[in-house]
């Protein structure tokens, strides 16, 4: 039976449409980085009212005719890429690959599921009430408030590792092959912008743990808006946006050289 599960999950992953989704859907998270720098760019500078998160730069994207039509074709590309990370989980290979793949997984899933419902009708919005509250409830179990923190701290290590894979250009051994000095140098920007956002994000959550208040716990347009109370808050901001705008250049090189 493993073998035959095995064997099922290897055709499934390298059947020619799953693998062409999952280039789509490295250029949707192209898109979808380049609405988020957009937003935060916008947040910066007293412009604006979307949430510099997935689920704002979703929102504004189906705000318009072609970009309705375009959320259809991001909710299968985040789908197809979700189902091609899960079926690498099966056959050989190490723990830690494994772990990532089935993180990335679950994250284009939800991406996927985000997309379908703005593209049926339904709202965008709340990102940062929502994990305020996903926070409080879990804060609310024995023990909540250690798991809070330590969900922060893995966040953090995600972070770290983004701007050492960034710094490093490790992320060019995801690719089949160079893709020239200019992916590159967006792949490496990109990479780093994106790792101190989610470096902010994990520390939003430990103070929520510290301070018991689940409220200080937010998503990425929260973590953003944490550096407008920094001196020089708007050109600290504006460098992230444009970093993690840098990144969606690189998804688009991504999605033309990974290896899939």
């Amino acid at each position: 039976m493993s073998g035959t599960v095995r064997n099922a999950a290897s055709d499934a992953g390298d059947h020619p449409v799953v693998r062409a989704g999952a280039r789509v859907g490295y250029a949707a998270s192209g898109v979808l980085h380049l609405l988020i720098g957009w937003l935060a760019l916008q947040l910066a500078w007293g412009g604006g009212s979307g949430s510099a998160d997935s689920s704002g730069a979703l929102a504004q994207l189906g705000s318009t005719p072609v970009g309705a039509v375009l959320l259809w074709a991001v909710t299968a590309g985040f789908a197809l890429l979700g189902l091609w990370q899960l079926t690498e989980l099966i056959g050989p290979g190490e723990a830690k690959d494994k772990i990532k793949n089935l993180g990335k997984g679950v994250l284009y899933l939800v991406l996927a599921g985000t997309a379908l419902r703005i593209a049926a009708g339904g709202s965008g919005s709340g990102g940062g009430e929502q994990t305020s509250s996903m926070t409080g409830t879990l804060m609310a179990q024995p023990f909540g408030r250690i798991l809070v923190a330590v969900v922060g701290a893995v966040v953090i290590g995600v972070g770290i590792y983004h701007v050492v894979k960034g710094a490093r250009t490790t992320f060019l051994r995801d690719l089949r092959e160079n893709p020239g000095r200019w992916i590159t140098r967006a792949g490496r920007l990109g990479y780093i912008a994106k790792g101190i956002a989610l470096v902010l994000v994990g520390g939003l959550f430990v103070a929520a743990a510290v301070q018991s208040d689940p409220e200080e716990a937010q998503g990425l347009d929260g973590a953003l808006r944490s550096l407008l109370e920094l001196p020089l808050g708007s050109v600290l901001l504006t460098v992230v946006a444009f970093g993690i705008a840098f990144y969606g250049v690189y998804s688009f090189g991504r999605a033309r050289y990974a290896k899939v």
